[in-house]
């Protein structure tokens, strides 16, 4: 008796994942915990619950679109890609309509939650992720290896949309904040071009990876911007925002990543670039959880 319900349930169970893939969870997790760390970093005296919650659930919506968008815009490439022939669009299961309205509705709402719970400014950074993402970034993924480092502006614009939630503007700090996700993520994503570069050579994607395949440039960029991460990653308790606890920790953290880029600079190897990329994905989340634990 309980194998028809299950039968039943199946494709429902399926629908849903196939939505929540087409979100892209992981780059939505990663604009969540930004956003948070910033609110927090900006907040002085009681934390604004109502307020984050807004502003954290309109964040969400805003990625969630573009996410959906931006695989409608390279249903053809994905399809053509072994990382990527399986989602939800390349594979059929979902259409493409369906999945355009799902990303238009989701963006607007967002767009419009956080102009009128949080305020304009925003809902302007998040018009200008979106533009920047959708309509600058994966367009110009096909013509240049560029496009990496001009994706990581968009890419580092929630962290400043929990900021201004709080002050409604943006200060030094707010912009060293962005500055640090911004560096972070041209490593992140220099190691899955290395790890992925046959599949984007595939694609037509004229990566790092793909146009220096010797891979020297490939490491020598990461080590210029893991570099530069760790004097920018101090720069908080500088500015009185974290303790001596968060400034150790970064140090530490900093000089761990910035060795993994140096294992893929002298290497040039897939073990090399799977660890920096483990590394990326440790980085982040250690570093801002020793700011919001650090406040000042």
């Amino acid at each position: 008796m309980l194998e028809p319900v299950a039968a039943l349930e199946n494709p429902r169970t399926q629908l849903l994942r196939d939505y929540f893939d087409l979100s892209k969870p992981g780059i939505g997790f990663y604009a969540i915990i930004t956003t948070f760390t910033s609110f927090w970093m900006a907040t002085q005296g009681p934390l604004d619950f109502w307020l984050l919650a807004h502003t954290l659930l309109a964040t969400a919506l805003v990625t969630a679109g573009g996410g959906a968008l931006n695989q409608v815009l390279e249903i053809q490439a994905d399809s053509e890609m072994r990382r990527t022939e399986k989602r939800p669009l390349p594979s059929g299961r979902v259409s493409v309509e369906p999945a355009l309205a799902f990303g238009v509705i989701t963006s607007i709402a967002g767009v419009l939650w956080l102009y009128l719970s949080v305020n304009g400014l925003t809902s302007l950074l998040a018009i200008l992720t979106l533009i920047g993402y959708l309509f600058v970034y994966t367009p110009l993924k096909k013509t240049t290896h560029f496009a990496t480092i001009v994706g990581a502006f968009p890419g580092a614009i929630p962290i400043l949309i929990g900021w201004t939630a709080v002050y409604n503007s943006i200060d030094t700090r707010g912009w060293v904040l962005f500055g640090i996700l911004f560096l972070w993520q041209i490593p992140h994503f220099l190691a899955i071009a290395w790890m992925y570069r046959n599949d984007y050579a595939r694609a037509g994607f004229p990566m790092l990876t793909v146009v220096k395949p010797d891979g020297i440039q490939t490491g020598y960029q990461s080590v210029i911007y893991l570099a530069a991460l760790i004097p920018l990653s101090l720069l908080p308790t500088i500015l009185g925002m974290t303790g001596i606890l968060y400034f150790s920790g970064a140090l530490v953290l900093g000089l761990g990543f910035f060795a993994t880029g140096v294992r893929i600079a002298l290497q040039r190897n897939n073990p090399a670039a799977k660890q920096l990329l483990l590394a990326s994905i440790l980085y982040l989340p250690l570093l801002l959880i020793l700011m919001i634990v650090d406040k000042v």
